[in-house]
């Protein structure tokens, strides 16, 4: 698929291959050299709306939550203090499965979290209102953990690929989600404002500050 470029300076062609859903021809943005945003990070909106979803998100798909490598020690250091935030099913399949678990599926090999009967994330909880919750989000805001959550998780409805050097960051659209795409545009809030801090917390200031820059000029019609 060709995919072409743009940097905050200038538009410049590439020719790109990567496996993906979509077969048109997509714009993304080149941030520090090493972050390939797609266009539709800025200008696509988002909102959480929980009391629609009820957190779907955390049950529904083939697999858990995307780790990244140095995520699986902090499971492994932080478990028991988290347990008893889980529920009885989540923490049976931590126990039988493990804190995390390796997935291989064609090109695709990632760790992830377990699942519980190939449904909820292990570490899903469910909060008095029936939304689902995260365990290890509940054990940091009690302050019992300096880890949020898996990056994946905070980062959503973004998912990052990593090509080489080069990660490749995108929306996904998600049925689930249309409620959170409905109160996004009801606020007019991107994307990419949606998740300033997991992104600032996976890529820092600075790479926030220039996709911000690069999204307000593309909005005002600098760059073109």
């Amino acid at each position: 698929m060709d995919i072409t470029f743009l940097s905050y300076s200038k538009f410049f062609p590439f020719d790109y291959k990567h496996a993906t859903r979509n077969t048109q021809l997509v714009i993304v943005i080149l941030i520090q050299d090493k972050i390939l945003v797609s266009l539709d990070v800025i200008e696509e909106q988002f909102l959480c709306n929980l009391n629609a979803c009820k957190g779907a998100c955390c049950w529904e798909g083939d697999s858990g939550a995307p780790l990244e490598e140095e995520e699986l020690a902090v499971l492994d250091n932080i478990y028991d203090t988290i347990k008893p935030y889980l529920r009885p099913e989540g923490i049976k399949a931590i126990e039988e499965q493990g804190k995390y678990v390796f997935i291989e599926e064609g090109t695709l090999k990632e760790f992830s979290t377990p699942l519980v009967d190939n449904a909820a994330c292990a570490y899903m909880t469910i909060d008095k209102k029936g939304i689902a919750k995260c365990g290890i989000d509940e054990a940091f805001r009690d302050g019992k953990v300096d880890f949020q959550k898996p990056i994946s998780c905070h980062l959503y409805p973004i998912r990052v690929t990593e090509y080489g050097d080069v990660d490749a960051v995108n929306y996904e659209r998600w049925d689930i989600c249309s409620a959170a795409c409905t109160a996004g545009k009801k606020a007019k809030l991107p994307v990419y404002k949606f998740v300033k801090e997991p992104l600032i917390r996976k890529y820092g200031e600075a790479m926030y500050k220039e996709l911000e820059m690069v999204a307000e000029d593309w909005k005002n019609g600098k760059l073109s």
